[in-house]
């Protein structure tokens, strides 16, 4: 798709602000930014003057498709509470694209979505990366596998607690990822030593995943809350070697130098949450601003359907609000979990060579009484803000003048 955004505040986010400035998209892909871009003959044109030119927001935790709402049970395939260890699963083959949740992703400027099981299992499966708008998974896809999600604390004791099986508190918990990563390094070498004397290997696809891991092409995404869980995660990370992300991180301002020491980014959130359970008692909007003051690589979401994922901008304004600087809010859901998802080549920026995924707000997203007016998906128009009414585009239909 070719088009061309003219005389916007365009803020690339990664770069200063243009006062009147153009994002060219050809093929799909931003092809430049800036003043003085000529515009080939029949480019189609979008005249931005008087709105902010974004990209696309990027939600770095959220079950989107997996956790499908107003289903009910139909809709939940978000844990499967029978194995402690789900290494093996992957939340790519549960994510239904009729989701509701994919058009609200839209009309809150989100266009790429990372998505993951759930938190009841120590292990909990492979993660996904989605473009919020299509007519299955596989044509949203951008990335798979991103991560391998891991949980530690309250859930996972309190699902196999209730089974009366391992495991059942904390030191279970841990147990069964420090097991699971044992067997890894076991596996490991015994398909090293088979490849090397070219004898026949049975897989395991729980291990394959995990031998990954331990090889650092996937990090660790890692559910916890409380700073010693926290603790425990870094702990897990030094004896195994692999690269850990902070999952949610309520406690995360507690332990913010030895993070930033350590370069070990924070996925924080859900921030306009109640604290429902013990482990959320710390949960602050001053938290995002505590981190990042002491040189965390923050992101922010709202582990949506827990907040909605339309509500992610907002939750990037009130931790602006209590403390936050501006520009890393708009970092928090743009750049910054792009980086940590290992998606900043595509997504993240408005920037040449990534993807023409480009919202034009009526103003500062960051105001709460700014909306999108239209959200472009590689430079085709899925969701436009007309006369009052929110639309979103059929996918079903590829020329997306039909919505």
């Amino acid at each position: 798709m070719n088009l061309a955004i003219t005389s916007g505040y365009v803020v690339p986010v990664d770069g200063d602000p243009i006062d009147g400035g153009t994002v060219l998209i050809q093929n799909g892909k931003i092809a430049a930014v800036g003043l003085d871009v000529a515009v080939p003959d029949g480019t189609p044109v979008v005249d931005a003057a008087g709105a902010w030119v974004l990209p696309g927001f990027v939600e770095a935790h959220g079950h989107l498709g997996v956790h499908e709402e107003a289903e009910g049970w139909a809709g939940q395939d978000t844990n499967e509470m029978t194995d402690p260890n789900g290494a093996r699963l992957r939340a790519l083959d549960a994510i239904n694209p009729a989701d509701l949740a994919f058009g609200d992703a839209l009309a809150g400027g989100v266009t790429t979505a990372v998505i993951k099981p759930g938190s009841a299992n120590p292990i909990g499966g492979q993660t996904v990366a989605l473009k919020c708008w299509g007519r299955s998974v596989d044509e949203m896809l951008l990335k798979e596998p991103v991560s391998v999600k891991s949980a530690l604390g309250e859930n996972p004791k309190r699902v196999y607690g209730d089974q009366k099986k391992l495991p059942a508190t904390r030191q279970g918990v841990a147990a069964v990822i420090r097991d699971a990563f044992m067997r890894a390094q076991d596996y490991r070498a015994r398909r090293a030593a088979a490849e090397q004397e070219g004898k026949p290997f049975d897989r395991d696809g729980t291990l394959e995943i995990l031998a990954r891991v331990l090889d650092g092409e996937l990090p660790w995404c890692q559910h916890t809350h409380r700073a010693d869980d926290i603790a425990t995660a870094l702990r897990l990370a030094d004896e195994f070697g692999y690269r850990l992300v902070i999952n949610h991180g309520t406690e995360g301002h507690l332990l913010a130098d030895t993070l930033a020491e350590r370069n070990v980014p924070v996925i924080i959130g859900p921030l306009l949450g109640s604290r429902s359970k013990v482990e959320l008692r710390q949960r602050s909007l001053r938290n995002p601003g505590i981190l990042d003051r002491a040189g965390v690589e923050v992101a922010i979401t709202t582990d949506h359907p827990v907040v909605p994922i339309h509500f992610l901008v907002h939750s990037a304004t009130f931790a602006v609000r209590e403390g936050l600087d501006p520009a890393a809010a708009l970092r928090a859901i743009t750049v910054n979990p792009a980086r940590i998802m290992g998606l900043d080549d595509r997504v993240g920026a408005l920037r040449p060579g990534l993807d023409g995924d480009v919202v034009i707000w009526s103003g500062d997203p960051l105001d709460v009484m700014s909306r999108a007016l239209k959200v472009f998906i590689n430079g085709r128009e899925v969701y436009a803000y007309t006369d009052g009414e929110p639309v979103v585009a059929n996918p079903y239909y590829r020329d997306s003048s039909n919505r």
